[in-house]
């Protein structure tokens, strides 16, 4: 039996609608919430394995933002990208091309590895008057304070690559193995809130398109991190850190925060990796005052 969400009341009453539209010769589905005539469009993007419906709770303490979500290629609804490996390359072509095309000017925000995409996009030249990084990957996975576990990862969705396909599709869809995740993952105390994010990994966590697409996009999150990028976004940026992420620790978030040109730091206690799901609220709180402050006439 699904699990309720703490949000449902708040997200029911911001209105939503699907779309859908042609990026580098693949279909990406898109979902808008909020009010058509806001004066403020965010374009959201999900994190590693998972897909539009992980920023629902943060969408849900905006009511006022027009927020637009994909999913990313390969994950969800979205079909991969042709013809492409899904790298770094590939993701932030994506993301600019979708962008130009459905939401041009908007505000960019990315989540995780989504932090990593968008910091990209907007390096290479993605127009936007303000970017937001929620949990941003602030430096190598392999160095964070659960490095062994990254590395237990590594091995994970090798073998996932390279074993025979039925059996590897088994493995890395494993529901057991989407659970340790999960509890690795989640720091709040509140059954209810834990019972919840479980149940948003157990159902969303494995809609990924093949094991060839996520293989490609681990890779990409683990070879990348957003350091690479900072000197080159003079976008006013927003970071939202929590001060007990497993994959970035938080003094590495405060390092981050200095190497970008035009940028502000919001910690936010007693969370990890899930800042999305745990605190959003908290989120909002952060991202609101900031866009009201850069985006004021």
């Amino acid at each position: 039996m699904p699990a309720p969400s703490p949000y449902a009341d708040q997200l029911a009453t911001i209105p939503v609608f699907r779309s859908e539209v042609e990026i580098l010769g693949g279909t990406t589905a898109y979902w808008t919430y909020g009010p058509e005539d806001a004066a403020t469009t965010i374009v959201a993007v999900h994190g590693f394995r998972g897909e539009h419906h992980g920023l629902e709770p943060v969408v849900a303490h905006l009511p006022a933002v027009r927020v637009v979500m994909p999913d990313l290629p390969g994950f969800g609804e979205t079909a991969p990208v042709p013809a492409r490996r899904h790298d770094l390359e590939t993701y932030a072509t994506w993301l600019q091309e979708f962008a130009g095309a459905v939401a041009p000017g908007a505000v960019v925000l990315g989540h995780s590895f989504g932090s990593i995409v968008a910091a990209a996009a907007v390096a290479r030249g993605l127009g936007t008057p303000a970017l937001v990084l929620v949990n941003p990957i602030g430096a190598p996975a392999l160095e964070g304070p659960r490095g062994i576990m990254t590395r237990l990862a590594v091995f994970y969705y090798l073998a996932g690559a390279k074993l025979p396909a039925g059996l590897g599709e088994r493995l890395l869809r494993n529901g057991l193995i989407v659970r340790v995740m999960s509890q690795t993952m989640a720091k709040t105390r509140d059954k209810e809130l834990r019972a919840f994010v479980h149940d948003q990994h157990d159902t969303y966590f494995s809609r990924f398109t093949d094991r060839d697409v996520l293989h490609d996009a681990f890779v990409t999150s683990v070879s990348h991190d957003v350091r690479a990028f900072a000197g080159e976004v003079e976008t006013p940026t927003l970071l939202i850190a929590a001060q007990k992420d497993d994959i970035t620790p938080i003094e590495k978030e405060r390092e981050l925060v200095g190497m970008f040109p035009n940028a502000r730091l919001v910690e936010i206690p007693e969370v990890g990796h899930l800042i999305h799901y745990e605190t959003p609220a908290a989120a909002a709180d952060a991202i609101t005052p900031f866009l009201a402050d850069v985006l004021a006439p």
